[in-house]
């Protein structure tokens, strides 16, 4: 009996603790959810704070984020980096795609079009093109840097529209060097819709040039409507930047013969729209011998002598009319239309010849050279060759005098260059007569008729940019 008195007191005694465990527990649990209910309504009442309040709240946070954004633009702004626009680390050693002009930077090299850098682009990544300096005697006082278009560097101007920038080792008033630079920015606007520049910026060896020579001016005029607006820079502490900007630096470097052809059909094209000249072909086949001659330097000799060759042979063909022009006292629309009436040019080697591509295509060239040139001149007394073969003319030699000044030095001197250079030329009546016997053989009646239908085929190129 007493044991299980004892146990049933154990009994009782756990199952008490295990009531009190419960009401302990029951406690607990109502004292939690009294004070989840508590901590809601808490917040519930902080967020009707009074309007006022939060407007604060969110302008001061907003004040905070802009304040950052300002810094990191600052930043960028400050991070801009101007470099010489002339490397001399590069000027004896150029590479492919790579000049001592802005050489940090490298070409797009499309197959067969011209070399070129365009900015805004994904290779500048979004930046834009900024250019600093005055300076028109050493281009390494003259600098570029790529700027993001919401950083620009302090003080920058941003020039709006299209900008074409040139640089030229040579020079904008010599009508070939000249015309070299400016053909592979129409060949680019040839294939960007036809895009016009608001402004031009030329360089040579990184020093400005604030104009062109009157005869480029005239073709850039013609090909685009409109004058080249030269950009000139305000002092050195004002950087311009460019909305877009397109650079050449390697001329007609990397285009095609295709893609010079149709640059220069363009061209030729407009050029006579320009001055007014009509493209008919008339109804009676003839041959245009136009004999475009200098004065001064590479003038000929007996300049009346050489006259009576050509005006003899000339004679001697059917349709055939001689004109006798010099270079330096035709307007530029003067040179178009003698250009047009032209199918056989002859003109001792100079500037002016590079008219020959105003000629229709398939027109032929005869050129002269003084003493010396064959020799010592090296390739550039080839450019007129390449000339014609990149405008569709035909080039058909050319005559070097064997006779002419006298030099102190062996004739394989390069010192003897700077007597031969501007040099008059001789004559040679028989080989000239015969040279343009065979030249002016060379068009007979069905030739002009193809000559007529080539300078027609290329109509599509003509009207892409009218």
């Amino acid at each position: 009996m007493t044991t299980k008195a004892s146990v049933w007191r154990r009994l009782v005694t756990c199952l008490s603790s295990l009531k009190f465990y419960l009401n302990v527990l029951c406690l607990v649990v109502t004292v939690f959810v009294l004070l989840q209910i508590c901590s809601f309504q808490i917040t519930q009442r902080s967020l009707s704070l009074p309007p006022a309040l939060l407007t604060y709240l969110k302008h001061n946070h907003e004040e905070v984020s802009e304040n950052m954004t300002a810094s990191l633009v600052e930043k960028l702004r400050e991070s801009v980096t101007f470099l010489p626009l002339k490397d001399y680390r590069f000027s004896n050693k150029p590479l492919e795609g790579h000049t001592w002009f802005m050489s940090s930077l490298y070409d797009n090299q499309t197959k067969g079009e011209a070399q070129y850098q365009e900015f805004p682009s994904d290779s500048s990544k979004g930046r834009l093109l900024c250019l600093k300096g005055v300076d028109e005697h050493d281009g390494s006082w003259n600098s570029y840097a790529l700027a993001w278009p919401e950083a620009l560097p302090t003080n920058a101007i941003l020039q709006d529209g299209l900008t074409f920038v040139s640089y030229n080792q040579y020079d904008y008033g010599n009508l070939w060097h000249g015309l070299t630079a400016v053909v592979p920015f129409i060949a680019w606007s040839l294939r960007n819709q036809c895009e016009k520049p608001q402004k031009w910026v030329l360089y040579h060896w990184g020093e400005l040039r604030f104009g062109m020579g009157h005869w480029l001016s005239e073709i850039v005029t013609a090909t685009y409507g409109q004058e080249p607006d030269f950009l000139r820079f305000v002092d050195d502490d004002k950087p311009v930047c460019f909305e877009k900007a397109v650079v050449m630096r390697h001329n007609e470097g990397g285009m095609s013969r295709e893609r010079r052809m149709e640059a220069f059909d363009l061209i030729r094209c407009k050029a006579r729209n320009y001055c007014n000249i009509s493209s008919s072909v008339a109804s009676k086949p003839r041959i245009g011998m136009t004999l475009l001659l200098r004065t001064g330097a590479r003038s000929f000799r007996n300049e009346s002598m050489v006259i009576d060759v050509f005006k003899k042979e000339c004679k001697r063909v059917d349709g055939c009319e001689i004109s006798v022009s010099y270079s330096n006292n035709l307007s530029f629309c003067e040179q178009v239309e003698l250009m047009k009436k032209t199918d056989v040019l002859v003109s001792p080697h100079g500037a002016q010849l590079t008219n020959l591509f105003l000629m229709d295509k398939n027109s032929s060239v005869m050129e002269f050279f003084p003493k010396g040139w064959l020799k010592l001149a090296g390739v550039g007394q080839l450019v007129f060759q390449w000339g014609a073969n990149w405008s569709g003319m035909r080039h058909e030699g050319s005559w070097h005098d064997p006779v002419g000044e006298i030099c102190q030095f062996p004739d394989t001197d390069r010192r003897c260059m700077s007597i031969y250079k501007n040099a008059m030329i001789g004559y040679n009546e028989t080989y000239f007569g015969e040279w343009a016997r065979r030249v002016l053989g060379k068009f007979s009646i069905r030739e002009m008729k193809e000559l007529a239908e080539c300078n027609h085929s290329n109509s599509s190129i003509l009207d892409v940019c009218s």
